[in-house]
Formats: structure tokens, C-alpha cells, sequence
């Protein structure tokens, strides 16, 4: 009978072309995947199945996989493993045994993703892969007025990137927040929500920023939210700044 594992781990995507396995592509899935097999001591092939997909160059600190062994390994054991076999840009976090109704995407409550944004003038060498940049005036307090019209269900549709296959663009984010790092001249944006569309938090980000430096008004998103036109939110912040932070479960998953 097989055992299911879950797997908390973290990940930096800038030498990854996104989490699912792609044909001659670099992977985070498709890497996982050849580190799982080899701890398998059965003839069949391991799947592993993510709480989501990543794009290109979007980074984890709390993703979650799972996957089935038919061997019982210490979740210790299972960590060491793992962590032996992958490569510098991946580190499994935690590992634990679950009932086999657990399913790391279909049984998650929320997400939690984090932005970063320089705001220094020219680009910082040491951070152009781990922060989106904008070298414009923010006004945060307008950004933190937008914000509140971001939180509650809504109709996303005017914040999802073409190529989404996803019917239902209604989503419930349940906090959004900035803050400011001076020292670091960065801010954070962090979103909970109970999903989120493809570029979602990317898109409203690229809006949020405009709205700070004055180019969009300040409760714009509320007009989007009625248009259900991408055209009206055209920009995309890049996705070196992106981090999915962590995955809820149900306390009982």
C-alpha cells in the first residue's frame, strides 16, 4: 500500500522555467521528480503534485508537494533524502505523512504570496533576480488606500493574463498589505487570498504601483472590477519578485 508524503519546500526560480515539467525544460517538478524516483524502490513512476503552478523566475518559500511511496521513510529520513539529491537552488523545509485524501492543490485553503519592489533609481545587480523594480515617487499612503478595495470576493477578470483556462475569475482575498523597507528601499506587498488566477498578484501590483505614482486613481481597482477588461490593467510586474510564501490547509489536512 502506498504512503503519502507531503513536503513543504523552498525554491529559487531564476534558473527554473517555472514548476511543471515542460519538454526539455529546466523544472522545479521535473527536478523533484528525478530526486523522488530515486528514493522509489518500486518499478513505477513517482508523480509529484504541487499546490500550484510557478511562471518563469517566480520563487517559493513555503510550496507544498505530494507524493506516494510504496517504502515508509522517517520524514527525517525524507527531508535528508531529498535535500542530498537536489540541486543548491531547491531545499525541502519539512516532510510529513498524510492520509491519502490529502492532495497538496485540491485540499488547500489559501495562499500566501509576497512582492518585493526596489525603488532605488537604476536597477540593483544583487537584487535584479529577487525583486521586481520601480524607479518612480510612491506615494505608499495611496497605496494602502487602494488596498482596502482589494480585499473582500471579487471579480478578478481584469487581473488575469491571457492564456488562464480558469472559468470562474472570482476569487476572496482575505488581507493585502504593503510596507516599507527604507533601509533596504524596498516595499513588500503581501496577499491571502483563497486563490489566485494566473499573474493575478503580479497584475494588481503593476496597478498598485500606478496608483501610487498618481497614474491611476486611487479606488480604480473598484471600476475594474466592473469592466472585466484586461486592456484597462495592461502591466505586469516582473516575476523576479514574486514569492509564493505558504500554503494553508484545513487543520485537520
Amino acid at each position: 500500500m502506498a504512503i503519502r508524503y507531503k513536503v513543504t519546500l523552498a525554491y529559487d526560480g531564476t534558473a527554473f522555467a517555472g514548476f511543471q515539467v515542460q519538454p526539455h525544460q529546466r523544472t522545479v517538478q521535473g527536478v523533484l521528480e528525478r530526486a523522488v524516483n530515486h528514493l522509489n524502490k518500486s518499478s513505477d513512476y513517482v508523480h509529484v503534485f504541487g499546490s500550484g503552478r510557478t511562471d518563469a523566475g517566480v520563487h517559493a518559500v513555503g510550496q507544498v508537494i505530494h507524493f506516494d511511496l510504496v517504502n515508509d521513510i522517517p520524514d527525517q529520513g525524507i527531508i535528508n533524502g531529498l535535500n542530498s539529491l537536489l540541486p543548491l537552488d531547491i531545499e525541502i523545509k519539512m516532510a510529513e505523512h498524510v492520509t491519502a485524501d490529502f492532495h497538496a492543490q485540491f485540499t488547500a485553503h489559501g495562499k500566501r504570496y509576497v512582492y518585493r519592489v526596489s525603488q532605488t533609481k537604476a536597477v540593483n545587480p544583487f537584487k535584479r533576480f529577487y525583486t521586481g523594480h520601480y524607479k518612480y515617487p510612491l506615494e505608499v499612503n495611496l497605496i494602502k488606500t487602494a488596498l482596502k478595495d482589494v480585499v473582500g470576493t471579487h471579480d478578478f477578470s481584469s487581473f488575469v493574463a491571457s492564456g488562464s483556462q480558469t472559468k470562474s475569475h472570482i476569487r476572496t482575498i482575505y488581507t493585502a498589505t504593503v510596507k516599507e523597507l527604507p533601509q533596504e528601499k524596498e516595499l513588500v506587498f503581501e496577499f491571502y487570498g483563497n486563490g489566485f488566477l494566473y499573474n493575478q498578484v503580479r497584475i494588481m501590483v503593476a496597478a498598485l504601483l500606478e496608483i501610487g505614482s498618481k497614474r491611476r486613481p486611487v479606488h480604480d481597482f473598484l471600476r475594474l472590477y466592473q469592466v472585466k477588461d484586461r486592456n484597462e490593467c495592461r502591466g505586469t510586474a516582473p516575476a523576479s519578485g514574486l514569492y509564493l510564501k505558504e500554503v494553508v490547509y484545513q487543520p485537520d489536512k
